[in-house]
């Protein structure tokens, strides 16, 4: 795909910037938490959040370039719709392993608005996701009985219902099954864990959880075949999502060097200033080439996994937006760091994209093994 955008992608594009602008073009009109929930309303509303999800279960049918352009631009625009990234992310995999059950009530749910969270990582188990321990066991009437603690788990505190990893097996990585748990399920507790970007995560407590039988999401002891079947579309819409927070860093570092002056002149008219500008300006540009490509390579071979290139462009998109985002605030000098302007908020949300979904050295070490290192 590149550059080049079909008629009714440039439209799509359009239309998303249009809002943005229009419903989220200040900071009272978007509001402090990155999940503005009237604002998700209005988006599910006009469509948009089942945009790769399909016709059938109410989305627009679209693929996941589609998807990545949506990502793309409301991270550009600063839209308070941070439940859309994991639910995404986690109805592909619904879309892929649930029951027509399943299905019928999540896929749908999400294209109405309803945010999900997926529930992987623990206090001992977070890059080694094999390594985790919350368990599962069935009894003899058929239900599953989960005991076990969930760290790190974004939108879990405004999520209709969680996918959650658990142990059903020895195994390390055959015993893995994945469960659909609604939100408010008894035994089940969520608390916030405070960050540098407000609360985002959670901590998710599972005490004599009791699902039924039919819970479970895809095969027993087969999550970990589904959840790799999954990495690769997680790390290409973390890797879209990050480009357009690359994008806004640099347009707002831009913009304050066109107007700020120092010495009688605007300090972006300086050689190291405007070479700092030129090399942003490339590496963005790398990026989106990479990511838009892997994004349609994944349409065009759908049954085929992408794990070099998605780990590729997840490792470029969320490295370049910290780097675009260190590199705004050391040009905007104290602005930078004041709440007053929004690169301080670029910068602690780019920090943070080269850990979860795999951190930067695991991406490196996916790559460097897809060569026979």
């Amino acid at each position: 795909m590149g550059t080049r955008l079909t008629p009714e992608q440039a439209d799509f594009v359009a239309a998303v910037r249009d809002f943005a602008k229009r419903e989220c073009g200040t900071r009272e009109q978007r509001g402090r938490d990155p999940h503005n929930a009237d604002i998700y309303g209005r988006l599910a509303a006009l469509g948009w959040l089942g945009v790769c999800l399909p016709e059938e279960y109410g989305g627009a049918g679209g693929g996941l370039a589609d998807a990545c352009l949506f990502l793309e631009e409301t991270s550009y625009g600063m839209v308070p719709a941070g439940g859309f990234i994991t639910t995404v992310i986690t109805a592909k995999a619904y879309e892929r392993f649930g029951t027509e059950r399943q299905k019928a009530e999540v896929l749908t749910g999400a294209a109405r608005g309803a945010v999900l969270a997926i529930a992987m990582s623990e206090p001992a188990a977070g890059s080694d996701v094999g390594a985790l321990s919350c368990r599962a066991r069935q009894g003899p009437d058929g239900d599953w009985l989960i005991d076990g603690q969930k760290t790190w788990i974004s939108n879990a505190h405004v999520a209709d219902s969680i996918l959650l990893v658990a142990r059903t097996g020895e195994a390390k990585h055959a015993g893995l099954t994945m469960f659909h748990v609604p939100a408010g399920t008894p035994g089940m507790q969520i608390r916030g864990i405070e960050t540098m970007g407000g609360r985002e995560v959670n901590d998710v407590f599972l005490s004599g959880v009791r699902l039924p039988a039919d819970a479970v999401v895809g095969e027993v002891d087969n999550g970990w075949r589904q959840l790799m079947a999954g990495l690769n579309h997680e790390r290409l819409f973390l890797a879209a999502n990050m480009l357009g927070l690359a994008r806004r860093a640099f347009d707002d570092a831009v913009a304050y060097v066109r107007e700020r002056e120092q010495f009688g002149r605007p300090v972006g008219s300086f050689q190291a200033l405007r070479h700092r500008i030129a090399d942003l300006a490339t590496e963005i540009e790398c990026t989106r080439l990479l990511v838009r490509e892997v994004a349609a390579d994944c349409d065009a071979q759908p049954d085929r996994l992408f794990p070099r290139e998605a780990s590729m462009a997840k490792l470029k998109a969320t490295e370049t937006a910290k780097r675009a985002a260190l590199e705004g605030m050391q040009m905007m000098g104290g602005y930078g760091y004041a709440t007053e302007y929004d690169m301080e908020r670029h910068l602690r949300a780019a920090v943070v994209s080269t850990v979860y979904g795999g951190t930067s050295e695991i991406q490196r070490d996916v790559i460097g093994k897809s060569y026979g290192l």
